[in-house]
């Protein structure tokens, strides 16, 4: 906790130091640096002096201290001259400057100085010290700097250190914003100084929530769970200090403000007075923001004086004035302080005391969540269960799941507490019912194992025996919900339940969902002629019904399971039928799952172009109906990514997962996966970053998916094939069904292991060991099969897709290099099954046929795949590629340009083929070793190196590799230690 990382703070950092080399260059500037009270002024202050002194600068620190009206004069610069004075190197210079030294001891001879002998005298020891190295001058906490510090400063940035000859300096000065109150005596000065042309400001703005997310984590060895990180992020609102504080407090306390940290907000409330802490106690209980004519009734005192009070608190800048006539603390933690600080009682008579004012008011829809809270803290507990659920009936009606679920919960909390008869009349308004509306909305808001919870509770309480229809809904709500959990034999079991509860004669809506969920659980778990067949049978009776969105959710179904499926001409067409009637009847999440039906359906085809369109429409109903959480949006965001990193528009895939990053649940993260997959080309992931937390907390089947994607081909690109075989069963494992059936990622995570296992069986045959290649060429077949089963089958027992097709060829192409060597004709095919639309996977095909032509002596075909490859590499910013592919071009001598030893100075004896030959030597590369990563014959390889041990007079292969550094024709390479 004494010394945290620093985060989020990239921008500003790169400001200052900025400063710092102007300085090393002989310039002089200040920058004022503002922030509030723990934003992290002190802990950036602290890196750019590290930074300054590792790069040689003179670096000093002063602090100013509150010392109340009693300041000690010229404190932080009686600090730094006591760091001077104490160091002996600094002996000659103070020796210079009799005036400064005569300021430390105090006492009569000092008082005889004149104030401007004494400032002449500072700024002429600062210059000399800078004279000697760049010099960086740090001053802390300026807001409690006395007057003489405050003129000294004044005159250092406006006619001293500044402004003569010198040595480069910065100076760089803190002060807390939020202690600047309109009297405040810093604030002239500061509007003086940020006048002069070498004086900037900075103000340091409380961090980004994903940056107190990224500090906290760094901050605590041991995992903690995201609703705790969540929480401490809410209420830290950016404040480093606040968010350690929270997090020390996580093991000790329950809620609330930590003790040491409630001390330090307290400060200030305790410094108003009698009637402004009555004023900002009041404000407390009604929340972090509050209307001026509640809190003048509330507070029950003459205009006046309530004024008064207020003018007070917002000098003080703990409260601070916003739109329409309200005012709010300045920050939460501060509200929860003075709070924490009323009394029992006192608390409970408040509260009641807004809960009647609300109520007495205007009873707007958007006060019930408002009353419900005070009438809770004020023990009321009949008025709160009404007026909770008045708040989820606004939640519901406005699209806001999350809330609903919230207020949902308030509701069976408070119902075993109340009355029946004080209970309000409500349709649904029995417990069973409200738990499964809870759970509803707990789906919709993307909490899915929470919806699996509220519906197990739901359906411990049903008795189906009196309600065999509430039963039946029960069960099939469930089997939706464990769906998207992926426990789906329990689903099929629970759906199974469902429909043998009611009759299907006489046919009821209740019958026709049941028989929809139970479509879609057998479908799941591998019992395609059940789910047809009920299918086929719900869709005649939801027709006869007229129940439109049952009929949409059946078309959905009917078009997976028969003819060409989804991706299929008809099959899209009777989605578009679909969507056009969930829309008709009003029932968003239909309608959002036509929707993503027909743009996977598209993405299946390889038509990716027309994913776009339908996506956008997707997530703009999702967000119309305030379900951008749910499943259904949240697969299109991750679908609407994939496209976009699929058809190379990397830039655009990377903007839009930031701009979606803050709106996700924590069951949505997994969308960012292909955001992952284009910083892992581009060598900037890493991999702990992410990927490795979508596998802790509960099973998410898409979590496991994207981040065994990642963890698999990171694996691969660094060359450990023994680490991506293993991410790579573990992923398949994970995610194959109940039924042993395996996901379709299969064959696109085999082909990536592939690669690893190809590479490290071509390394062991170059090197001679045929038994080592051979075990792995073993485990390349064994995961062809894998990869071949899992393409030609897929889930549904169908061949699938191009994109599938593609990673079957690259898995076939691979395998054939594992056992085998490079085919060019195996990876001519890759090639061509990925020219659909990928260039990046293109590219990597196109990169191992250069290679496989070049082994066959095909240049020219070589050369040409070679050149399309860089193309792809340098549009889409892939440097690794980049760097793979000209390395290829080199060896393989595609290009005419000529080596660096030709172009030195001193013309070298040897060709440029020889000069490869001659860094293969210094390696200690065989000669057949050297053809094969050349692409030329071992007795070609030969040629050259009896020629080379000619033109350089050398009896062996070593002593050519002497001479060849004596005369500098290669240099050493860079150890991996180094």
């Amino acid at each position: 906790m004494s010394s945290p990382p620093l985060v989020g703070r990239d921008q500003e950092l790169a400001r200052l130091l900025g400063v710092l080399e102007r300085a090393r260059a002989g310039e002089a500037r200040s920058v004022l640096l503002a922030g509030d009270a723990g934003v992290g002024k002190t802990r950036v202050l602290d890196e750019v002096a590290a930074r300054a002194a590792r790069d040689g600068m003179t670096v000093l620190t002063g602090h100013c201290v509150d010392l109340g009206d009693v300041g000690l004069p010229y404190l932080p610069f009686t600090e730094v001259l006591g760091v001077l004075a104490g160091d002996p190197r600094f002996a000659p210079l103070l020796e210079r400057h009799p005036v400064v030294d005569r300021m430390l001891g105090g006492g009569a001879e000092a008082a005889r100085d004149s104030r401007l002998q004494l400032f002449e005298g500072v700024a002429g020891l600062l210059a000399d010290l800078a004279r000697t190295a760049p010099l960086l001058l740090v001053l802390e906490d300026l807001h409690w700097a006395d007057q003489s510090s405050r003129d000294l400063l004044r005159f250092l940035l406006s006619r001293g250190v500044l402004h003569r000859p010198a040595g480069g300096v910065a100076v760089l000065a803190s002060y807390r914003a939020d202690d600047l109150h309109r009297r405040h005596p810093l604030r002239p000065l500061l509007a003086e100084l940020v006048r002069l042309p070498a004086v900037d400001r900075l103000e340091l703005r409380p961090l980004a929530d994903a940056e107190v997310t990224r500090l906290v984590r760094a901050l605590q060895e041991r995992p903690l769970p995201e609703t705790t990180v969540r929480r401490i992020v809410e209420r830290a609102e950016g404040n480093a200090f606040y968010a350690e504080e929270l997090l020390a407090a996580t093991d000790t306390e329950a809620g609330g403000v930590p003790s040491g940290l409630a001390d330090v907000l307290l400060i200030r409330f305790e410094q108003l007075s009698d009637t402004a802490q009555q004023v900002l106690r009041t404000a407390a209980v009604a929340g972090r923001r509050v209307e001026h004519d509640l809190l003048r009734e509330a507070v029950d005192l003459p205009e006046g004086d309530l004024e008064a009070a207020l003018r007070e608190s917002l000098g003080r800048q703990l409260l601070v004035p916003g739109r329409d006539d309200t005012y709010s603390f300045r920050h939460a933690l501060a509200r929860e302080a003075v709070y924490a600080d009323l009394l029992p009682g006192e608390r409970a008579r408040l509260h009641g005391a807004f809960a009647r004012l609300l109520a007495e008011g205007p009873r707007r829809a958007d006060t019930a969540a408002e009353r419900a809270h005070h009438y809770r803290e004020s023990h009321d507990l009949p008025m709160a269960l009404t007026a909770s659920l008045e708040a989820a009936d606004h939640a519901r009606r406005v699209g806001a799941p999350a809330e609903e679920l919230r207020h949902l919960e308030a509701v069976l909390d408070l119902w075993p507490s109340v009355d029946p008869s004080a209970r309000p009349s409500h349709e649904g308004g029995d417990r069973v019912s409200l738990t499964l509306r809870a759970s509803s909305a707990a789906a919709h808001a993307g909490a899915a194992h929470r919806a699996v919870a509220l519906t197990r509770a739901a359906l411990a309480g049903v008795d189906q025996e009196a309600d065999s229809e509430l039963a039946a809904r029960v069960r099939y709500t469930l089997a939706g919900n464990l769906i998207t959990v992926d426990n789906l034999s329990a689903a099929y079991a629970h759906s199974s339940e469902a429909l043998a509860l009611i009759p299907a004669e006489p046919a009821t809506p209740t019958w026709v969902w049941a028989a929809a969920t139970h479509v879609l659980a057998a479908r799941q778990v591998g019992e395609r002629d059940t789910a047809l067949r009920v299918a086929r049978q719900a869709l005649v009776v939801a027709e006869r019904l007229e129940v439109t969105d049952a009929r949409a959710d059946l078309l959905i179904s009917l078009a997976i399971l028969e003819g060409g499926g989804r991706s299929s001409p008809e099959g899209r067409e009777r989605l578009r039928q679909a969507r056009d009637l969930a829309r008709s009847s009003g029932n968003a999440p239909v309608e959002l799952r036509a929707l993503y039906s027909l743009a996977i359906g598209a993405y299946e085809a390889g038509e990716l172009e027309e994913c776009l369109p339908l996506l956008t429409e997707g997530l703009d109903r999702a967000g119309r109906a305030g379900l951008l959480s749910s499943v259904y949006p949240l697969e299109m965001r991750y679908l609407r990514l994939l496209v976009l990193y699929t058809l190379g528009r990397w830039d655009e895939c990377l903007s839009t997962s930031k701009a979606d990053g803050d709106a996700l649940p924590a069951a949505g993260v997994y969308t960012s996966g292909p955001a992952w997959y284009v910083s892992l080309a581009r060598g900037g992931l890493v991999e702990d970053d992410g990927p490795r937390a979508l596998l802790e907390g509960p099973f998410d089947w898409m979590g496991t998916l994207v981040a065994g994607i990642v963890r698999t081909d990171a694996a691969a690109l660094a060359g450990d094939a023994e680490t991506a075989v293993e991410r790579m069963r573990t992923t398949v494992e994970a995610l194959t069904d109940d039924t042993g059936v395996r996901p379709d990622v299969t064959v696109r995570l085999t082909a990536l292991a592939l690669s690893a296992v190809a590479d490290r069986a071509g390394e062991l045959r170059t090197a001679g060991d045929e038994a080592g290649a051979a075990h792995w060429a073993g485990i390349a077949s064994e995961l062809l099969g894998t990869a071949r089963e899992s393409a030609e089958r897929g889930k549904d027992r169908e061949p699938q897709g191009p994109e599938g097709m593609a990673w079957l060829a690259r898995a076939e192409a691979e395998a054939l290099r594992a056992t085998s060597g490079p085919d060019p004709e195996a990876w001519a095919r890759a090639v061509a099954a990925f020219d659909y639309g990928d260039p990046y996977e293109l590219a990597r095909c196109r990169f191992r046929l250069a290679e496989a032509l070049l082994t066959a002596d095909r240049r020219a075909e070589a050369a040409v795949e070679a050149a399309a490859v860089r193309e792809t590499a340098v549009r889409l910013g892939a440097p690794q590629q980049l760097e793979r592919v000209d390395a290829l071009i080199r060896r393989g001598r595609l290009t005419d340009r000529p080596s660096a030893a030709a172009t030195a100075d001193r013309p070298s004896p040897l060709t440029a083929r020889e000069q490869d030959v001659l860094r293969l030597l210094a390696r200690g590369r065989s000669n057949r070793q050297i053809g094969e990563e050349l692409f030329i014959s071992g007795k070609t390889a030969s040629v050259h190196v009896s020629n080379i041990l000619a033109k350089l007079g050398a009896a062996s292969r070593g002593e050519a590799v002497a001479v060849a550094y004596r005369e500098g024709l290669i240099s050493a390479e860079p150890t991996a230690s180094g």
